[in-house]
C-alpha cells in the first residue's frame, strides 16, 4: 500500500523553476488519488498557462512519484480550471514569499474601521 505522505514527500521535491517553493506548498496539486493497487492519479496546475515548463514539469512530477516504493503507475493531468491563485499556497509558502491572500489583508477605511 502506497502511503499518501510518501507521495507528498516526492511532490515536495518538485519545484516551479521560477518560484523557490515546492509545487505541493504552492498549491499546484489540485487532487491526489492513490489506488490500493499502487496507481497514483494527480491533477495539477501551473502558476500560469504560459509557464515555460508546461511540457516538462508534469513529466518531472510523474518521474518523482514513480520512484515512491509501491507505486505501480502514475498519471498526471494538467488543468487550468480553476485558475491558480496565491490563496492556494500553504501558510508557510505565503510567509516565505511574503504573499498573503487578499481576504487576509486587514481593510482600512477612511474612518479607521
Amino acid at each position: 500500500m502506497v502511503e499518501e505522505k510518501s507521495v507528498i514527500r516526492a511532490l515536495r521535491e518538485c519545484y516551479d523553476p521560477e518560484i523557490p517553493v515546492n509545487i505541493h506548498d504552492l498549491g499546484l496539486i489540485y487532487d491526489l488519488k492513490i489506488d490500493p493497487s499502487g496507481k497514483v492519479e494527480i491533477r495539477m496546475t501551473l502558476t500560469a498557462p504560459g509557464c515555460p515548463v508546461a511540457d516538462s514539469l508534469p513529466e518531472y512530477v510523474k518521474s518523482k512519484v514513480e520512484a515512491v516504493p509501491g507505486v505501480t503507475e502514475v498519471t498526471v493531468e494538467l488543468t487550468f480550471d480553476p485558475p491558480w491563485t496565491t490563496a492556494r499556497m500553504s501558510e508557510a509558502a505565503q510567509l516565505q514569499l511574503g504573499v498573503y491572500p487578499v481576504d487576509s489583508v486587514p481593510r482600512v477605511t477612511r474612518f479607521g474601521v
